[in-house]
């Protein structure tokens, strides 16, 4: 079969595909995008700065210069990355527990369990970057099952949570 005859076996089936009835997930992001708006507002870069700065210091043992180079560039890989996986996170997060929860107790996506998953899901995305920034070029011997990768957790549950908390004090104007 040639690579056109392939073609054309795809496009009916991507058409046919497109037909199946489905559910309507427009909203499904808005949590995961609400946090991402105000991950990235001057206060909280700020905070997850200085707060993670400490961390990384005291975790890598690097020297002031070396610490502030490591938190840096782990927080810009994090923030040019969390632009596309946070919101992706949320998605994923909608589209399997999310959905079964909703249609469990009747919620919309603005409920508990999501915003908790969508706080959880955005320290941990902003770990698993960070984690690959310090271990690639500052700590080859970090490892994400270790005691260091969880005070990471910790460290970006601080500046992921001082965000989280945003939306409740000064909630996004639509």
């Amino acid at each position: 079969m040639s690579m056109f005859q392939g073609e054309v076996v795809r496009r009916p089936v991507i058409f046919l595909l497109c037909l199946l009835p489905t559910i309507a997930y427009a909203n499904v992001v808005w949590p995961s995008l609400y946090l991402e708006t105000r991950l990235f507002s001057w206060w909280a870069i700020g905070i997850g700065l200085l707060v993670e700065f400490f961390f990384v210091k005291w975790l890598f043992t690097l020297s002031t210069k070396k610490a502030s180079i490591a938190t840096m560039s782990a927080n810009a890989v994090s923030a040019i990355a969390g632009i596309v996986l946070i919101p992706l996170a949320g998605i994923g997060w909608e589209l399997f527990p999310g959905s079964v929860i909703n249609w469990a107790f009747s919620w919309g996506t603005f409920n508990p369990i999501t915003w908790g998953a969508t706080f959880f899901l955005g320290c941990l995305v902003n770990g698993l970057l960070e984690g690959a920034v310090y271990k690639k070029w500052f700590s080859p011997e970090f490892r994400y099952k270790s005691k260091a990768f969880l005070w990471l957790l910790a460290a970006n549950s601080l500046s992921v949570g001082a965000a989280f908390i945003s939306l409740w004090l000064k909630p996004v104007q639509l």
